[in-house]
C-alpha cells in the first residue's frame, strides 16, 4: 500500500503547478481521496477531497477558485492543480485515503 506524490518545486506568485500522487496496493478507485498540506511550524491543513468517482470536489476555502483536483482510475492517480499560487501557499502537499494513510509529501515553495 503507497502513495507517492511528485511535482512539487519552487514557483513565482501567481505561477502554476500540477501534483499528481500516484496510489498502488489498494483499490484506489473505491477511496474518496484528500489533499492536504502543512507549512512550516503549522499543523496540517486541509486543502481538497475528492470522491471515489470523482464526480464530486470539495476544497478549503483558502484554495477554492485556484486549485483544481481531478483523478484517473484507470491510472490510480491523483491530481492537484495549481494556480495563482501565493507565498502562503508555500507548503509539504500529501496526498491520503482511507486505505493507504498518506503519502511522503512534496514540497511546494512560492516565492519572487
Amino acid at each position: 500500500v503507497q502513495l507517492v506524490e511528485s511535482g512539487g518545486g519552487m514557483v513565482q506568485p501567481g505561477g502554476s503547478l500540477r501534483l499528481s500522487c500516484v496510489a498502488s496496493g489498494f483499490a484506489f478507485s473505491r477511496d474518496d481521496m484528500t489533499w492536504v498540506r502543512q507549512a512550516p511550524g503549522k499543523g496540517p491543513e486541509w486543502v481538497s477531497t475528492i470522491k471515489s468517482g470523482g464526480d464530486k470536489t470539495y476544497y478549503a476555502d483558502s484554495v477554492k477558485g485556484r486549485f483544481t483536483a481531478s483523478r484517473d482510475n484507470a491510472k490510480n492517480t491523483l491530481y492537484l492543480q495549481m494556480n495563482s499560487l501565493k507565498p502562503e501557499d508555500t507548503a509539504l502537499y500529501y496526498c491520503a485515503s482511507p486505505s493507504a494513510g498518506r503519502g511522503q509529501g512534496t514540497q511546494v515553495t512560492v516565492s519572487s
